[in-house]
């Protein structure tokens, strides 16, 4: 099945603050995904750069075989 997610040592700082600190992941079609940790873990930032509401620092972000940011 096709990678539809693909986050390659992405990185998101808030001032000093790593929020995501070199996240790597993929997903395929029809996988299903669960973000589990404990609260400031990254787990809303995560989806917020999915979701293109904020743009990583650094790293690669693919949505469906295209860049999307980095």
């Amino acid at each position: 099945m096709p990678t539809v997610i693909k986050f390659e040592n992405v990185r998101k700082s808030f001032g000093s603050l790593a929020a995501v600190d070199g996240i790597s992941f993929s997903a395929e079609a029809g996988e299903t995904v669960a973000l589990l940790g404990p609260s400031g873990c990254g787990k809303t930032t995560t989806l917020r750069l999915i979701a293109g509401f904020d743009e990583p620092d650094a790293g690669m972000i693919e949505i469906g075989g295209e860049t999307v940011l980095g």
